[in-house]
């Protein structure tokens, strides 16, 4: 492999790290995994242990000794899962499908809140039937938001005399303004107001078949929003202004919800809630320091993947990467690379585009983007690659990337230690 490369201009602090955690400089991060990968054939995938264990401890600093759940969709890994439970300031899973928290629960997993309301009706059976002594899917916690969810439980229950199904239920944590005519954040719950939560909590309080355990509320408008989008000063100053308006509201507003929601449990003779969970990645400070919250939840930032690399308040190493082959030179400062088209989830736009990262100095063709069976790269660092050479790439979003690949080879230092499955590689598909 061809190892003499172009740096680039970027962050030094966004590159890989050496196996003692310092950050690289672009050639010699483009060597070191040349020399960890050399025997692998691209394409694969892969995760820098080193940064990704850096950026798990600046999410735990960031948290400020609030416990983080780990959301499951930002990692799809069991193995990778297992291991970052394993740290003091993690506890808990955010799945993102029932099916998949069942699957992750039968394979030893705890404490899972599936972060999303769910229509399956086979898999609200099996949860409703989980009633042994033992049996780690009794602990598991859906999540509602209208009486029409409790009603899909009701019935998946029937006439069982098992535990209660335990349920959270979900706020809207969007900002409105201009007396409601402007709503900015993601379209979930229907639940905005104190009165609203309350009158969902009374229903569920009145049926002998569920217990409510929870309230979350996900800030997308904050946590999933980078606050300085590269040459756009102007949108970044409107983007702050709303992210420090959203938040003030957002703040008091849960601190209501909650209050609420906890007289209602009072008035029942209930037990308190056992957890307020809030914020992501991008907002774990900020959420952080609300009182009533008692965990945030996060995932994304432990692969550092393009969409985190607009926020000021901290920048995650890219831990996450897949390979691609140099299959053509179509000209001068041009090559070709065998697949490619990783788009991610979200609107159409430029920044659900893979980027890639090493060699550096490379950049995707406006015309042909990143294409199903061949990606075309431009730049002048083309010129430095032959045949058969890699192309370290970025997932635009975290996960997703294992939706691609049914293994991660794990590197440390400058070697792979590990080979593991992703759930593809389990032979799960639950999205």
């Amino acid at each position: 492999m061809n190892a003499q490369v172009l740096a680039g201009a970027q962050r030094p602090s966004s590159g890989p790290v050496s196996g003692a955690g310092a950050p690289l400089g672009p050639e010699a991060a483009y060597a070191r995994l040349e020399r960890a990968c050399a025997d692998l054939q691209a394409p694969f995938a892969l995760v820098d242990l080193d940064a990704m264990w850096a950026n798990a401890a600046d999410m735990e600093r960031r948290a400020a000794g609030k416990p983080i759940r780990l959301a499951s969709k930002s990692v799809r890994c069991r193995a990778l899962q297992e291991r970052v439970l394993a740290r003091p300031g993690f506890a808990g899973t955010l799945a993102f499908t029932l099916p998949e928290a069942l699957w992750l629960a039968s394979r030893g997993a705890g404490d899972i809140l599936v972060a999303y309301p769910s229509a399956d009706k086979d898999a609200l059976g099996e949860l409703a039937r989980s009633g042994e002594p033992g049996d780690p899917r009794a602990r598991l916690t859906v999540m509602v938001d209208s009486v029409e969810h409790l009603e899909l439980i009701e019935r998946a229950r029937g006439a069982s005399e098992g535990p209660a199904v335990r349920v959270c239920i979900d706020i809207d944590a969007g900002w409105r303004t201009l007396g409601g005519r402007v709503r900015v954040g993601a379209k979930r719950s229907p639940l905005h107001e104190p009165e609203q939560a309350t009158a969902l909590a009374r229903e569920i309080l009145a049926r002998d078949g569920l217990a409510l355990v929870g309230i979350m509320a996900y800030e997308a408008q904050i946590a999933g929003l980078g606050d300085s989008p590269a040459g756009r000063p102007l949108r970044a100053r409107a983007i702050r202004a709303m992210q420090a308006r959203s938040g003030r509201e957002l703040a008091g507003r849960r601190a209501a919800i909650v209050a609420a929601v906890e007289e209602q449990l009072a008035l029942r003779g209930a037990g308190g809630l056992e957890f307020v969970n809030g914020g992501g990645t991008g907002s774990l400070e900020r959420t952080a320091a609300e009182r009533c919250v008692s965990e945030l939840a996060a995932g994304s930032g432990l692969y550092g993947p393009t969409l985190f690399d607009a926020y000021r308040a901290f920048t995650p190493r890219p831990a996450a990467l897949f390979a691609l082959p140099v299959v053509r030179r179509p000209g001068r400062a041009a090559v070709t690379v065998l697949g490619g088209g990783y788009l991610a989830s979200g609107p159409a736009d430029r920044a659900r585009l893979p980027a890639p990262q090493l060699p550096a100095g490379l950049r995707l063709d406006g015309l042909e983007g990143a294409g199903e069976v061949q990606t075309p790269l431009l730049g002048a660092a083309a010129d430095r690659l032959q045949i058969g050479d890699r192309v370290y790439f970025r997932h635009a979003k975290a996960g997703e990337l294992c939706e691609r690949f049914a293994s991660l080879h794990l590197i440390e230092g400058e070697r792979i230690v590990e080979e593991v499955p992703t759930y593809r590689g389990e032979g799960q598909c639950f999205l």
